[in-house]
């Protein structure tokens, strides 16, 4: 019996976080729930945030936060965000994304919400992602 556990444990996939250095910088992570994929685009220059939920839809609603929980804090809100055509995907692009990094990687959970929904992100290993991302998207503004 614990032969057939140990071959489940390790047949899971590990859900890492994920940071890829190109034309376009990416930071991701997958959980069982979600995946949150961001972006940087030197050429707008853009970053852009977008939430790919796998168990249900996003429903409307007026505006989208993120609460980060750990040393440091940090809660951000915004109305600019937008669903995608099967309301799967929301996103959210900006010119600058500090404190959205800031709390990936200065933190322990993230949570992506609006006024009906909820998707936490453990930040476990998203630290040293996030400055490769960082570093990659800086590299692009010298």
């Amino acid at each position: 019996m614990r032969f057939v556990l140990s071959l489940l444990i390790f047949a899971t996939p590990a859900s890492a976080w994920e940071a890829t250095v190109g034309q376009i910088c990416t930071l991701s992570h997958e959980t069982d729930s979600a995946t949150i994929f961001l972006t940087y685009d030197p050429a707008q220059p853009l970053y852009s945030l977008t939430i790919t939920r796998t168990t249900e839809n996003w429903a409307q609603a007026p505006w989208f936060a993120m609460r980060f929980e750990g040393p440091t804090p940090i809660e951000i809100a915004t109305s600019r965000h937008v669903l995608s055509e099967n309301a799967t995907a929301l996103t959210v692009t900006d010119k600058g994304f500090g404190n959205v990094l800031d709390g990936l990687e200065y933190n322990q959970s993230a949570y992506a919400f609006t006024q009906n929904q909820i998707i936490e992100f453990p930040l476990d290993g998203a630290a040293s992602q996030v400055r490769i991302f960082r570093e990659c998207a800086g590299a692009h503004l010298s």
